[in-house]
């Protein structure tokens, strides 16, 4: 809906600022406090008031998780979502929103996610999580030992099996994920492995060792979406939404067609054809990465090589994927597609000081909601260059690339004012970044997230 309200009257909108909260090890924080943490810095990236913010969206903490939240915040919004589908929750929050902004139902919406999952378990105030419970459909397969590694280990063999996928591509996969965190100082774990490390290291779940597996970390981030008339007001490089796609298929593995078809293969389709774009369009991606077989299956779904042919796409290295080291090295707290978002935006704005922009700017954001759903946006960057763009705006953009979540822009209204700039209105023909089944617009850059 998102993109049809864009193209045909429906107010364009933008994400305007982005943030992390302080991840990897925070053994001092409560979820609460990484939500509030998050939240202001993403305001004071965009430069906005939060006077301005009248949408709130934020799952997995409390019993009604957007009222506790926006109340420990401060806020009280009048349009609200709490959808909550696994990692891809962002994603389907962010095309949500998207579809209130464009619709006029609300002005500029905070997603906001946090959790001390790593910290809590350390601390013996929570053991870890086999499965997502034994209710309903569940019930029936939970009591035999079918943990959620399990169900993605299953279908990898499948893929492995069928398709020929070997475990050295699989393991490829982590490599690439920690050269990448290795320029990445936030990133929790940054000493390079080799295909070596990932095969030798203690089995988890058939066919996946620990390193083929996400890392758990604490952490919190915060984006800001908002309609085009604040954009002239916001700080950074201008990002806004082009179209959105989402798709859940199934609860139990007993529903899942084919173990080798992730729902990507529909929230995908649906997000280009609504971006009018191609996956060729794309140059980078940030794909949620909870065991490396997402993401090989991932890149086949979304179109950047056929079905099959993942292992040896990843091999090649043509496209740069997760390149802040993914949830496999840079943080996983729990629900990771908010931070695909945070990633990708600052990939548009023209790079994350870490890793080179690619050379006409089109990024590619994608995150992973598990086996049963998938959500998916596009957006479009400015890349620091182009019409309209002021130099100002250029070196605020660099200081938010470089500077990373454990630092906050100067204010001189306190805690709860920020300075504010001007930022141009996204060219309609400009390149486009996809995360999650949604598709977000900006101009210059392109980058495209998914969920599984």
């Amino acid at each position: 809906m998102a993109a049809s309200l864009l193209r045909t009257g429906g107010r364009r909108v933008a994400v305007v600022g982005v943030a992390l909260a302080d991840c990897g090890r925070v053994d001092g924080a409560t979820p609460y406090t990484l939500h509030a943490q998050a939240a202001r810095r993403a305001l004071a990236d965009s430069g906005l008031d939060r006077s301005v913010v009248d949408g709130f969206a934020s799952a997995g903490t409390g019993v009604l998780a957007p009222v506790e939240v926006a109340e420990y915040l401060g806020l009280r919004p009048t349009w609200v979502d709490s959808t909550s589908v696994g990692g891809s929750t962002w994603e389907v929050m962010a095309a949500h929103a998207a579809d209130a902004i464009a619709a006029g139902h609300a002005n500029a919406v905070l997603l906001v996610y946090g959790s001390t999952a790593r910290a809590d378990i350390k601390a013996g105030r929570r053991t870890g999580n086999l499965s997502f419970g034994a209710r309903g459909p569940l019930q029936f397969e939970v009591p035999y030992g079918h943990t959620l590694i399990a169900k993605y280990a299953m279908a990898a063999r499948r893929h492995m099996l069928e398709h020929g996928t070997t475990l050295e591509q699989l393991a490829e996969v982590a490599v690439q994920a920690r050269e990448n965190a290795a320029r990445n100082p936030e990133a929790m774990f940054r000493d390079p492995v080799t295909v070596d490390d990932v095969l030798s290291g203690p089995m988890i779940a058939d066919p996946f060792t620990k390193l083929h597996c996400c890392i758990r970390s604490d952490g919190g981030a915060a984006v800001l979406l908002a309609a085009e008339e604040y954009v002239q007001d916001s700080r950074a490089a201008p990002v806004t939404i082009l179209g959105t796609g989402e798709h859940v298929s199934h609860a139990t593995m007993s529903e899942w067609p084919d173990f080798t078809v992730s729902p990507a293969a529909v929230s995908g389709r649906l997000a280009f054809e609504r971006a009018g774009v191609r996956a060729a369009d794309i140059e980078l991606a940030e794909i949620y990465d909870a065991f490396t077989y997402m993401t090989l299956v991932t890149l086949e779904d979304l179109g950047f090589c056929k079905k099959g042919e993942g292992g040896a796409f990843v091999q090649s290295r043509e496209l740069p994927v997760n390149t802040d080291g993914g949830g496999l090295s840079a943080q996983h707290p729990g629900m990771r597609g908010l931070f695909l978002l945070v990633e990708a935006v600052r990939q548009l704005r023209g790079g994350s000081g870490r890793t080179p922009s690619p050379p006409h700017g089109r990024d590619l954001a994608g995150a992973g909601g598990g086996i049963r759903d998938r959500g998916l946006v596009l957006l479009v960057g400015d890349g620091g260059a182009g019409a309209g763009v002021n130099p100002q705006r250029d070196t605020l953009t660099t200081a938010v690339s470089s500077a990373g979540s454990g630092s906050r822009r100067p204010t001189s209204h306190g805690l709860n004012g920020f300075l504010s700039s001007r930022r141009t209105v996204p060219s309609p023909g400009s390149p486009r970044v996809i995360v999650n089944a949604k598709v977000w617009v900006s101009s210059g850059s392109r980058a495209l997230t998914s969920q599984v």
